[in-house]
């Protein structure tokens, strides 16, 4: 009986428009459609990574190479912005500067799975197959999944 009562109580809520919309249901995570701008001092590492991961979402690139480098600059052990850093990079076709990006990704966390697909398939880029090869033996034990990303990709490079 009380269950039933329970149940009334919320159909009479959601019936008269108490219950929230569906915007309030969204994943915290998400992008807000219409970002508040707040004013730049000197943002945090963290804060310029997060910059970075939503220029990066938009695919504008050169404001995330900016932002991952911002986050570099002020905390040096970033692999994950390094990693990213990378990814912008590449995807602008500046395959020297981003192979760096990873190596440097690499040597703060030798077992990066994400970085190791990315400079893998950086390397099928630049026609680097055996160096990609290579990295797809590391990323192997680390990430199945992911190594068999890089290696459909190194298959259609070939």
């Amino acid at each position: 009986a009380f269950a039933a009562l329970r149940l009334v109580a919320v159909l009479s809520i959601v019936a008269v428009g108490g219950a929230p919309g569906p915007a309030a249901f969204a994943e915290p995570s998400s992008p807000a459609a219409d970002p508040v701008r707040q004013p730049v001092t000197t943002p945090g590492a963290d804060s310029e990574f997060n910059r970075g991961v939503r220029a990066r979402l938009a695919q504008d690139w050169p404001t995330a190479v900016d932002a991952f480098r911002g986050a570099i600059a002020q905390r040096a052990e970033f692999p994950e912005a390094g990693n990213e850093l990378g990814f912008a990079l590449r995807n602008q076709g500046r395959y020297p500067e981003a192979l760096q990006a990873y190596d440097e990704a690499l040597r703060l966390r030798p077992n990066f799975p994400e970085a190791l697909e990315y400079l893998g398939e950086a390397y099928v880029k630049l026609g680097r197959l055996e160096d990609a090869r290579r990295v797809l033996e590391r990323l192997r034990p680390l990430d199945g999944g992911r190594a068999q990303e890089l290696a459909e990709v190194i298959q259609k490079g070939s």
